[in-house]
């Protein structure tokens, strides 16, 4: 849904629907019913290698590979699913590559971010699953996540790293999912994503009770500690002074540092953006208290809580791309 009112380039008004679903372990329909609706445009992402029989068996051997534990969980959805490519998809390992904003920062057993992308683009749907175990989060690519918590008190979130490159390897956003469903402390989590190949150069931020840290990972590069547990749209080079200057990586990460982990400032420029023709505007803010078990979504106008205790099913409409005055 779209209501949008401009003055000059910038839209200041633009409407969005969110919804949260429970979906149990994938086996009962629920979550089959959430996706395949949705199947035609995300079959329009997989690349074509991941259309051919040989490219569904080297997807299939990646994952058994490296995300054992879920084979089980993969094999019942793609039952589910029940569609051609469907396995290939969900390994998300033949994906055509993305790229998005995001501003993030970790501390004190909270995780904080901003997810950037364009608004039409986002499922918007914040998801609780007991595939393995509790998890909820924000649900992308079947059942891939761009951030989340899980019932032993670790959040994990992600950002675009930067940098242009592409190679063989999951998307990130299963990654987070399979840390999520398999560890945790961020330790473990770090030892699982040192050995998970991923296609796209990422920055993923990590929290649980006792430690926060963000490192940068690609297929081009191994892990790497980042200096602090803030992330933007950079790694350990600077970008080009004209995506700099579109993107304002440095100008953010300097502000969320400055800022330290507070909503109303994720709340304003420049870390609120509303560039959404580019993908640059702010679709959600996400304040995760993990050892809590909850997390808390927020809007220019609107909040809504959600927690393993009480999940509540169902849509809320809210208004993008109206933030307040500038930091």
């Amino acid at each position: 849904m779209r209501s949008d009112v401009r003055q000059g380039a910038a839209v200041v008004g633009q409407q969005k629907t969110f919804r949260a679903i429970e979906v149990g372990d994938g086996g009962d329909g629920r979550w089959a019913a959430h996706v395949q609706p949705q199947w035609p445009l995300a079959e329009g992402w997989l690349t074509d290698e991941g259309r051919t029989a040989e490219g569904a068996v080297r997807a299939r051997a990646m994952f058994e590979t490296h995300m054992p534990e879920l084979v089980p969980v993969l094999d019942r959805l793609v039952g589910q699913l029940d569609r051609p490519h469907g396995e290939a998809f969900l390994t998300l390992t033949a994906l055509r590559p993305f790229f998005a904003g995001c501003t993030q920062i970790g501390g004190s057993g909270r995780l904080l971010r901003n997810y950037d992308f364009k608004p039409d683009d986002c499922e918007g749907t914040i998801v609780s699953s007991h595939f393995l175990r509790p998890v909820i989060g924000m649900q992308d690519a079947g059942w891939g996540l761009l951030d989340g918590m899980n019932d032993a008190g670790l959040a994990v979130s992600l950002t675009f790293g930067g940098r242009f490159v592409h190679g063989p390897g999951f998307a990130i956003l299963l990654v987070l999912r399979y840390l999520l469903e398999t560890c945790d402390t961020v330790d473990q989590a770090l030892a699982k994503l040192a050995t998970v190949p991923v296609s796209l150069a990422q920055n993923v931020t990590l929290v649980d009770p006792e430690r926060a840290v963000t490192v940068y990972v690609g297929p081009d590069l191994p892990m790497t500690p980042a200096p602090d547990s803030c992330a933007t749209n950079h790694q350990h080079l600077p970008v080009p002074d004209e995506q700099e200057k579109v993107t304002r990586t440095q100008e953010r990460l300097s502000a969320v540092r400055a800022s330290g982990a507070e909503v109303a400032a994720m709340l304003r420029p420049p870390l609120y953006q509303v560039d959404y023709d580019q993908g640059l505007g702010t679709v959600y803010t996400a304040d995760y208290r993990p050892s809590e078990g909850r997390v808390d979504y927020h809007w220019p106008e609107e909040s809504w809580g959600q927690s393993f205790a009480a999940f509540t099913p169902g849509s809320r409409t809210v208004l993008l791309g109206a933030p307040g005055p500038a930091v």
